[in-house]
Parts: C-alpha cells; structure tokens; sequence
C-alpha cells in the first residue's frame, strides 16, 4: 500500500512539474521579439525608401507588424510582462512569416508609383 502512495505521489509531482514547465515564462532572450520587431520595420521602411515596396505593400506589411505586435503585447499582459516558452516559439514562426513576406515583396516586379 505504501508503495502504490509512493508512486501516486510521484507521479503527481511529475504532472505538476510538466504543467508548470509548459506554463512558465521565457527568461532567455528577453528582448529578441522587440530586436526583431524593430529589424523588420527598419526593412519595410528601407524598401519604401529604395523603390522596392510600394505603398500598398508598405501598408500590408505594417499592418501585419502592427497584429504580431499587438498580439505580443496581450500576451504579455497576461503573464506579468513575458512570453511562455509556446508563445515564444510561435512568434518566432510567425515573425519567419514575415520575415520571408518582406523578402518577397522586396523582389517582386511590382513597380512604386510616387
């Protein structure tokens, strides 16, 4: 009987555990997503400037900057000013998104009109 409370209690404990590390703010890299955000707003704002994006693609890729950053905000607001480890990860997919969309309307044969 003690045995079978010993592994019941262990196995408790590994749950929490578990729970609790899928749970659990990021601490690494604090400011990566900010550094990111910033980078891209940068490239958005040198492809207008160089003729690569046009006004429309400006206004396109500002807005999805404008979603990821809100939804970072929120998420951050939820957890006393920090990431979870999965929502970490997902902007990171997300902002890979982006990152590939600024590249490809950088490139594209779209022609800026003044």
């Amino acid at each position: 009987m003690k045995i079978k409370m010993a592994i019941a209690s262990a196995m408790f404990l590994c749950s929490v555990a578990a729970m609790h590390a899928q749970t659990a703010p990021a601490t690494t890299k604090p400011n990566e997503v900010n550094s990111r955000m910033e980078n891209q707003r940068d490239r958005i704002q040198q492809g207008v400037k160089s003729g690569e994006l046009t006004k429309g693609e400006q206004k396109q890729l500002n807005k999805d900057q404008k979603a990821i950053h809100e939804q970072v905000a929120g998420d951050r607001a939820l957890n006393g000013g920090k990431l979870t480890k999965a929502e970490h990860k997902q902007v990171n997919r997300e902002m890979n998104a982006e990152s590939k969309k600024i590249y490809r309307k950088k490139h594209n044969a779209a022609e800026r009109r003044n």
